[in-house]
C-alpha cells in the first residue's frame, strides 16, 4: 500500500532559515521526497491543517500552489494503483516527465548542404558541385526554400523529370541529377532524418542511353594539329594542352593541371588519378616533353600555368578554375576545327576517346588498350590473376598511337610483331583461367 504526506523537510535549512516543503511518498517501507518548490519557515507551516499560515505574508498563493502539485502525485498514485503497475520510476516519470525535445524539422536544402559541406572538407569537391548543381535545381523547380524530403514523393519526382525534358536536357543529364538526389535521399533515410517507407524512388526508373562515340577521325586529328597556330595564341595554348593530354594517353584536364616536378621520374611521369586515386605511369613521349619545356619558363609549383602556386588542391576554388579552363580550351579548339572545315564538336574530352580509337585500329586489343586507359577488362574475377601487360608494351603502343598522328622519330625498343604474339600469349593465358574457373 501507498502512502503519501506533506511535510516540511527539517534536516538541511537554507541560509535565510528556511526548509522546503515536500511531499513524502512511502511504499515497501521505503520514502521517496518529492520538491514542491515552496520554501517556508518552521512558524509558517501548519502541521495539523497542512497549509501555509496566514503568518506568510504569500499564504493564499503558496497554498494554492502546494495543493495543485499535490492533486497532481495524489492522481497519479491512485492510477498506477488501479493499473497495478505502481514503482517510484513510473510515479516519478508521471509526476516529473522528462520534457519532449522536439527536433527541428530540417529541410532538403539544409540537409544536402551539410552533405555538401561535409565533402568540401574531405576535398571531394567534384563530388560536392555535382550534388550542390542537383540541389539547386530541385529547390528552383518546387519554388520553396523549405522543401522537406517528404515533400520529395513520386509526383514531384515525375514533375521535375518532364520540367527537365521541356528544358532540353538530355535522358543522361536527368539520370544524373536523379541519382543525386536519390543519394541524398539515402543519407537522410540513414541518419534517420527521414522515414525509409517514404522513399520515393521505387517507382522512378533513372534512365539512361548509350552515348555517341566521341572520339574523331585521324584524318581529323591530323588535320588540327598540322594547322598553322601562330604562337601565343589561345588557340596555340589550347591545341597544346590538347595534343599533351594525347601524347599522355588521354590523361584527364583536371590530371594534366596537377602535375608537379616531383611527377617526373626517370622519364616519365608518375601519378594517381584525380577522379580514381588509380595510379597511372606513362612513358614521357617527346610530343609531351616539347609542350612542359614550353611552359617550364613559368617556374611555379606545377608544370602547366593552369592553377596558382598558392592553391588549396581539391578545393572547390579548383574546380572553377580546371571548369573555366576546360571551357576556355574547348572554345578555342572548335574555333580550329572550324576553320579545318570539321564538323564533329571538339573539346578536352574527346583525346581520350580517341586515343583509345586510333590504338584499336592499329591493331592492338581490348585488353591491352584497358590496361592502358586503367580500366578493367573481361571478366572481372579471373582478371585478377593474370599479370598487367609490360610496361614497355604499353609505351611501345602509344608512341605508335602518336606517331600515327605526329611524325617524329622515336626509338621503340619493341618490335611490332613481338607485341601481338606477347598479347597472344596473354589471350591465351585468360581464356585457360576462364575454362579452369
Amino acid at each position: 500500500m501507498v502512502s503519501y504526506k506533506l511535510a516540511l523537510d527539517e534536516r538541511r535549512a537554507k541560509q535565510d532559515g528556511t526548509f522546503p516543503l515536500v511531499v513524502r511518498v512511502t511504499y515497501n517501507r521505503k520514502v521517496l521526497a518529492f520538491q514542491t518548490g515552496v520554501f517556508l519557515l518552521p512558524e509558517h507551516w501548519n502541521k495539523n491543517l497542512l497549509q501555509v499560515s496566514k503568518a506568510n505574508a504569500n499564504w493564499s498563493g503558496l497554498n494554492h500552489k502546494i495543493a495543485t502539485y499535490y492533486t497532481l502525485i495524489q492522481k497519479a498514485i491512485i492510477s498506477l494503483e488501479v493499473n497495478n503497475s505502481f514503482s517510484f520510476d513510473e510515479l516519478k516519470a508521471m509526476v516529473n516527465p522528462k520534457p519532449v525535445v522536439v527536433k527541428k524539422l530540417i529541410t532538403f536544402k539544409e540537409y544536402s548542404q551539410s552533405v555538401i559541406d561535409n565533402m568540401i572538407t574531405v576535398k571531394r569537391s567534384g563530388g560536392a558541385l555535382v550534388y550542390q548543381t542537383a540541389v539547386n535545381r530541385v529547390v528552383e523547380y518546387s519554388g520553396n526554400l523549405s522543401l522537406s524530403f517528404a515533400d520529395i514523393d513520386y509526383t514531384f519526382l515525375d514533375g521535375f523529370k518532364n520540367k527537365l525534358l521541356e528544358q532540353g536536357l538530355k535522358k543522361n543529364s536527368v539520370g544524373n541529377y536523379f541519382r543525386s538526389i536519390r543519394a541524398l535521399y539515402n543519407k537522410a533515410i540513414k541518419a534517420k532524418l527521414v522515414p525509409r517507407d517514404l522513399y520515393p524512388f521505387h517507382d522512378i526508373p533513372i534512365k539512361t542511353e548509350k552515348t555517341a562515340k566521341r572520339a574523331i577521325k585521324i584524318e581529323e586529328l591530323i588535320k588540327l594539329y598540322q594547322y598553322p597556330k601562330k604562337v601565343n595564341t589561345q588557340e596555340w595554348h589550347a591545341a597544346n594542352y590538347f595534343f599533351l593530354s594525347f601524347a599522355l594517353r588521354g590523361m584527364s584536364f583536371t590530371d594534366m593541371a596537377y602535375l608537379k616536378a616531383s611527377n617526373l621520374k626517370d622519364g616519365y611521369i608518375v601519378y594517381r588519378r584525380r577522379k580514381t586515386q588509380k595510379l597511372y605511369t606513362i612513358k614521357l613521349h617527346p610530343v609531351a616533353r616539347e609542350v612542359f619545356n614550353i611552359y617550364k619558363a613559368t617556374g611555379g609549383r606545377y608544370l602547366l600555368p593552369i592553377l596558382p602556386d598558392n592553391i588549396v588542391e581539391d578545393s572547390i576554388e579548383v574546380k572553377k578554375i580546371t571548369r573555366q579552363w576546360i571551357k576556355t580550351t574547348n572554345k578555342y579548339l572548335n574555333r580550329i576545327a572550324g576553320s579545318c572545315e570539321l564538323t564533329n564538336n571538339v573539346t578536352s574530352y574527346v583525346i581520350r576517346h580517341t586515343w583509345a580509337t586510333i590504338a584499336k585500329k592499329l591493331g592492338y586489343s581490348n585488353e591491352m588498350i584497358a590496361e592502358a586507359l586503367g580500366h578493367e577488362y573481361g571478366n572481372k574475377i579471373t582478371n585478377i590473376y593474370l599479370d598487367d601487360f609490360e610496361q614497355n608494351l604499353i609505351d611501345a603502343m602509344n608512341d605508335r598511337v602518336v606517331v600515327s598522328i605526329i611524325p617524329c622519330k622515336l626509338q621503340i625498343k619493341y618490335p611490332y610483331k613481338y607485341i601481338l604474339k606477347t598479347e597472344v600469349f596473354f589471350k591465351r593465358s585468360f581464356r585457360a583461367l576462364l575454362i579452369a574457373v
